[in-house]
This record gives C-alpha cells, sequence and structure tokens, in this order.
C-alpha cells in the first residue's frame, strides 16, 4: 500500500445513503431495482471540507443490472457529492456498460474540482491581453479629450 494512501472509514449512514443513490441510479438507468444488485462500492476520491472550501466525494460501484426484457448486464457506476457543511449533497450520478465510458466521467470530474491557477500560461495571457486592452482604450480616450 502506497504511503499517500490513507483509509478512511465512513459511517454506517453515509454507506447506507451512498447505496441509496447507487440504486436510484441504476432506476434512472432503467433497470429493475429487486432484481438488480450493486456488487462493489468504494470511495474513490474524498477531499475534505475546509473553510473556504466545500468538499467532493467520488463514489464507484459495480454492479449487475436486469433489464425489461430480463437479461444481465454489467454495470460501472459512479455517484459524485458535494460536502457542504459536514453535509453530503448528491451532485451527479451515472451509469455505465464499460469502465472506460466511467473513467471519461472521471476525467471531466478531475477538471471540474481543479481551481483556477494563475501560473497557467493561458491565464497569464488574458491577464496581460486585459491590461493591454484596457491601457489603450484609456490613451484613446485621453487623447480624444486632449485634442477636443
Amino acid at each position: 500500500m502506497n504511503s499517500h494512501v490513507q483509509v478512511v472509514r465512513f459511517s454506517e449512514a453515509t454507506i447506507r445513503q451512498v447505496r441509496l443513490d447507487c440504486n436510484r441510479a441504476m432506476i434512472r438507468a432503467r433497470f429493475c431495482p429487486e432484481r438488480s444488485e450493486i456488487l462493489q462500492l468504494r470511495c474513490i476520491d474524498n477531499r475534505e471540507e475546509t473553510e473556504t472550501e466545500f468538499g467532493n466525494q467520488l463514489w464507484y460501484f459495480e454492479g449487475v443490472g436486469v433489464d425489461e426484457l430480463d437479461r444481465r448486464h454489467g454495470v460501472f457506476g459512479v455517484v459524485e457529492y458535494s460536502t457542504q457543511y459536514g453535509l453530503n449533497k448528491l451532485v451527479e450520478d451515472g451509469v455505465f456498460t464499460t469502465e472506460n465510458q466511467r473513467e471519461k466521467f472521471r476525467s471531466l470530474y478531475e477538471r471540474e474540482v481543479q481551481r483556477p491557477d494563475w501560473r497557467h500560461p493561458a491565464h497569464r495571457y488574458l491577464a496581460g491581453g486585459v491590461i493591454a486592452i484596457s491601457t489603450l482604450w484609456l490613451c484613446y480616450l485621453l487623447f480624444k479629450t486632449l485634442v477636443a
């Protein structure tokens, strides 16, 4: 086990709520709630809430979904939460047929959670452009008032 991996224990109430939300995701994906089952459930990202930012949790689940024609499908699901004032608020969920589709969702999640950084070249160019345009506009206005 890597040293940067930490084991987090979640309360029974949290696990029960995540399982309920996973079942709701299966229902929205048009799988029978009585015959479908969730086989594995795990939290893959747990960003703690701080005084300045809300937290995030991303849960993966695997299971078997049974459709209306009684066919069994392997499913790979995801449930995303925002932790606000100590409470988990459901943000989004999804059920996919392959792990690759679920990983595409995770890449979108990772991009969404990242905060803007001024060290990024595009942000510096944007700031420089705004300053340059503002300077040119002010010079134009100053020139117009002096000439008039």
